[in-house]
């Protein structure tokens, strides 16, 4: 059975979660989701991907009926260090992914979504991390990301916690973008994964290459990079034709080149 139902609608391509209950994130669906990614990675028809869940929620979690099953504690390891692998392809992915949050996204599923590069959501949804709750923690570089986006002290209150935070303090605190009312999320974030789709792929791919630098306060390395990739991108074919395009008072074409 497949776990991530693909749509593609004019350059965006939707995954939907669709695992009964909740959309726990199991080890087949970790793959399943790595394996949809690495595909869409060279699919020219997919230049923006959305991400959401089918039913009542984004991804409630981890599937912690499945992990608790396992017998060692290398396997704990393993599977931490491929969901870590898994979150790190998506914040690296050449291709903005944008996570369209409604319901809850707990655990893992905050994760998931905190591994994308933008987030959506609806304004009463539920967003935290609860692993201390189970005696357990975090274990998909959720400890390294939140603080990232939210500060320590936030972070940390989260986490030690273990309560939830609705969709529109998500906003507040630069978890989130923005917060919809849930019956407006996921229209919304397919027009915004629309006017992202109409900008040349080769700019978009730039940009989220360069941004790498700014996560890591790589300052003077950044700037060197972006002037070798202001070169590149002026010199290509999608720069001729968006150029031209302006001064004609017309909507520019781009074809990736």
């Amino acid at each position: 059975m497949a776990y991530v139902q693909m749509n593609k609608n004019q350059h965006v391509t939707t995954l939907t979660l669709n695992k009964p209950k909740a959309n726990a994130l199991s080890t087949a669906l970790l793959k399943e989701l790595w394996n949809t990614f690495s595909l869409l990675e060279t699919d020219d028809e997919t230049r923006v991907i959305v991400l959401r869940g089918e039913g009542k929620f984004f991804c409630a979690g981890a599937d912690i009926k499945e992990f608790t099953a396992l017998q060692k504690s290398e396997d704990y390891e393993s599977l931490a260090r491929f969901g870590q692998k898994l979150m790190n392809k998506i914040e690296t992915y050449p291709k903005p992914v944008i996570a369209a949050i409604h319901g809850a996204a707990l655990g893992g599923g905050l994760e998931l979504a905190m591994g994308c590069h933008m987030r959506f959501v609806a304004a009463e949804a539920r967003l935290g991390l609860p692993e201390l709750t189970l005696g357990i923690i975090p274990g998909f570089a959720g400890t390294q990301r939140l603080p990232r986006l939210v500060g320590i002290g936030k972070a940390c209150e989260m986490m030690l916690t273990g309560q939830s935070i609705s969709g529109s303090e998500a906003v507040r605190i630069g978890l989130a973008n923005e917060a919809f009312e849930e019956n407006e999320l996921f229209q919304k974030v397919a027009e915004l994964a629309g006017q992202m789709a109409r900008k040349s792929p080769m700019t978009i791919k730039a940009v989220l290459h360069l941004l790498q630098y700014a996560k890591e306060a790589r300052y003077e390395e950044g700037i060197e990079e972006e002037a070798r990739k202001f070169k590149e991108v002026f010199g290509s074919e999608d720069a001729s034709e968006g150029i031209a395009a302006f001064l004609e008072k017309r909507k520019p074409f781009f074809q990736g080149k």
